[in-house]
């Protein structure tokens, strides 16, 4: 009979040593409660627990992410608008993250859900619209004050969509038309600047030479005569007859040679 009790003796040591090993993931932590209280963090690799004693949590310190489904805010200018956005954090207190906080994944996504919505309220539709990189920063410091007590570090937090009733889209859409036409009509009037210089320039030129005005406005009247579209009635200066009865090519007022 002592061989048989000593026996169960045996296995019973046994599968008491193999219900007290556990072993923790690369990225993983556990979290010791010995009769309820913090008795320290074990892992990553082999660790025992002491059987009715000790019980363990585990806690993941890879990057998390937190989505904020699709939310109506208001804009400190009172813009209605849908917006959804992510957040990434992850756990670097392991025993913050079990103890300070109940449920840490709720907490972070009520808390960034409101300091977003805060964010957002306080900034403009041109800031949210144009600054989004400012605006998430700005919410990303915010949360990070704080869920630095609860064990984690809030490592981005990125908008994903932003969405703008009609009647706004319309506004803007107008005001970026209204926006070009000015530019456009900016340029066209520095191109009539421009230009008009440059004809104050050729006209100091050509006001030294009179044969080059008259090739000038010969020029013209030969690209407005190769349309064959308009009858032209031109006057000949004194000089241009005087010239052509010289080399007898003079034409008479009847018409001929």
């Amino acid at each position: 009979m002592a061989y048989v009790y000593l026996a169960v003796a045996i296995v019973a040591l046994v599968l008491v040593g193999v219900a007290s090993v556990r072993i923790a993931m690369e990225y993983e932590r556990s979290i010791v409660f010995r009769l309820g209280r913090f008795a320290g963090v074990r892992g990553p690799g082999l660790y025992f627990l002491i059987p009715l004693i000790e019980v363990s949590r585990r806690v993941s310190l890879r990057v998390e992410t937190n989505e904020i489904d699709q939310q109506e805010m208001i804009t400190k200018d009172s813009i209605s608008l849908l917006l959804s956005a992510v957040i990434f954090y992850r756990i670097v207190d392991a025993r913050a993250s079990v103890i300070e906080v109940r449920s840490l994944v709720n907490a972070v996504d009520q808390f960034s859900l409101t300091t977003l919505r805060n964010v957002v309220g306080s900034c403009s539709l041109d800031e949210v619209l144009t600054s989004r990189e400012a605006v998430t920063e700005r919410a990303r410091k915010i949360l990070d004050e704080v869920t630095e007590n609860w064990g984690v570090e809030i490592q981005r937090v990125e908008i994903k969509q932003i969405e703008l009733p009609e009647s706004m889209k319309r506004a803007m859409a107008r005001e970026a038309e209204a926006i070009r036409e000015k530019r456009s009509r900016v340029i066209k009037a520095e191109a009539e600047l421009e230009a008009s210089a440059n004809l104050i320039e050729a006209a100091k030129g050509l006001s030294q030479y009179p044969a080059a005005i008259e090739l000038r406005r010969l020029q013209m009247l030969a690209e407005i005569g190769a349309e064959h579209n308009s009858t032209l009635v031109v006057t000949i200066p004194q000089d241009l007859l005087s010239l052509a009865r010289t080399f007898g090519e003079t034409p008479d007022r009847g018409g001929g040679k």
